[in-house]
């Protein structure tokens, strides 16, 4: 035999090699299918639209818009990443971080996804908290919501349980229950362990396919182990797999995924985020901010209120140029503790606890640009002035983009001695600088009222008028002690 004949067997012999073991190489992975589902892929989006809404008006929505456009850009790096067999056209994801420092992230139908302020903190780099916002898109993309609807055996558990997806939060235990309870009575709809494994494997193919390396979501539980009390979170329950386990079996899958030599790690918007959130005072606990929605606080929990969540019913309206001012004729508004009066062309929106207005064009599914609230915050203070500083720190927590200038006035609403104080900052909406005027007094059971004025810098000698008019015409009918 020539050497021009072992050659060429050399050369097929080799190209035999590559065909043979590449396809190896990725049938190797661990095969994910498609749960049994018995709902239509619209259902999927029905749901998560509607869930989304009552998320967003009960959870403290972080309305800065650096962070949630950095967000929103590793989530549609992930997205890009997903399997062409687990694609879904139907499906918009979405990315938004809630202002609670429990390390935790859920996703609802269709691509609905929230991570917590706390679990942003707590990443060591982009890598981790990529890989915690991949087990998610992997819960959405394998509609894991509707397929454990599926599963349940009755009528009423499949009614309780489409209304309380909240997507198998990243972990389980009393942070996730705390998650369904808003909406459910207590009751919380767990993925099985099943699902669970399953978004860990499809959330380390999405990383590996998207330049990041799936061992920082593995490392994600280790982080998550270190920061808990006692070091290791117990096995909750029969739904997430333990944490240990977890980090092997990631590192497994790895293994079996063509990784980049040189994965995305820590990024520069990563750690300008990381250094944003640090100076910002601290998010209260998904416990505190349920302890709030539960007990009708009125624009905060009982760690620092403000929560200035949009009520039901703005998200349809939009946003215009040029809103008309305030009119000088005025209706009257009556509450339980108070009445006021109002621009007659506000529209109200009333909330579990307090109350929004607003004229046309001035009000939509991120607040308000032109208008005012109005609510009861259950403070835990004894002093008014106590109680004013911990809701003006729950307002800047949910509005990152606000800044206050720390100057308190006293003076007095209705016989009632009172504070203001003015916050200030560039929009996120219109771009332009806004300000908000709050004020408070303390009601008789204890609770203190808020008015909060908000508008456009360039038009504060209208709404200045505005706003001194209303709070002039307060009066409040609760028996004082």
């Amino acid at each position: 035999m020539n050497r021009k004949n072992i050659g060429k067997q050399l050369i097929v012999l080799t190209l035999a090699w590559i065909l043979v073991v590449t396809p190896l190489a990725i049938t190797a992975q661990t095969k994910i299918s498609m749960p049994k589902n018995k709902y239509k892929v619209e259902d999927d989006v029905k749901i998560g639209r509607e869930y989304s809404a009552k998320v967003e008006n009960e959870f403290p929505i972080l309305r800065d818009s650096e962070s949630t456009n950095y967000i929103q850009d590793v989530g549609r790096r992930l997205v890009s990443s997903i399997p062409n067999e687990f694609q879904e056209p139907q499906f918009q994801y979405q990315f938004k971080i809630v202002n609670a420092r429990d390390i935790n992230a859920f996703a609802l139908p269709a691509g609905y996804l929230y991570v917590n302020r706390g679990m942003i903190q707590a990443a060591k780099n982009e890598g981790e908290m990529a890989g915690v916002i991949a087990h998610e898109v992997s819960h959405a993309a394998l509609r894991h919501g509707t397929a454990q609807a599926t599963k349940q055996t009755s009528l009423k558990n499949q009614i309780l349980g489409i209304g309380a997806i909240l997507g198998g939060a990243i972990l389980g235990g009393q942070a996730g229950a705390q998650l369904g309870a808003i909406f459910a009575a207590g009751y919380q709809l767990r993925y099985s362990r099943q699902y669970e494994t399953q978004a860990d494997l499809l959330g380390a193919r999405i990383m590996a396919d998207a330049g990041y390396d799936p061992r920082d979501l593995a490392n994600m539980f280790k982080t998550i182990s270190g920061q808990s009390e006692g070091g290791r979170p117990p096995e909750w329950l029969s739904s997430h797999p333990d944490p240990d386990k977890r980090f092997a079996t990631i590192n497994r899958e790895a293994e079996l995924l063509r990784v980049s030599p040189n994965p995305i790690k820590s990024t520069r918007g990563f750690v300008r985020i990381q250094e944003k959130f640090s100076s910002m005072p601290q998010a209260p606990t998904m416990a505190e901010i349920e302890k709030g929605a539960k007990g009708n606080t009125g624009g905060g929990d009982s760690g620092g209120g403000g929560n200035t969540t949009p009520s039901t019913g703005m998200e349809n309206g939009t946003y215009a140029r040029t809103v008309v001012l305030p009119s000088s004729r005025t209706r009257s508004y009556n509450a339980s503790a108070v009445r006021f009066r109002v621009p007659e062309n506000w529209k109200e929106f009333p909330g579990q606890s307090d109350v929004w207005f607003a004229p046309e064009g001035a009000y939509g599914k991120d607040g308000i640009t032109h208008g005012a609230l109005m609510g009861a915050y259950q403070t835990q203070q004894t002093t008014l002035e106590r109680a004013t500083e911990d809701y003006i720190k729950g307002i800047l927590q949910g509005n990152a983009y606000l800044s206050s200038s720390n100057d308190y006035y006293r003076f007095t609403i209705n016989g009632r001695t009172a504070y203001a104080t003015k916050l200030s900052g560039r929009s996120p909406i219109t771009g332009n600088t806004e300000y908000a005027l709050v004020y408070t007094a303390m009601l008789s059971n204890g609770n203190m009222f808020y008015f909060v004025g908000v508008a456009p810098e360039r038009e504060s000698t209208s709404y200045n008028r505005t706003f001194n008019n209303i709070v002039q015409s307060i009066r409040f009918t609760d028996r004082t002690q």
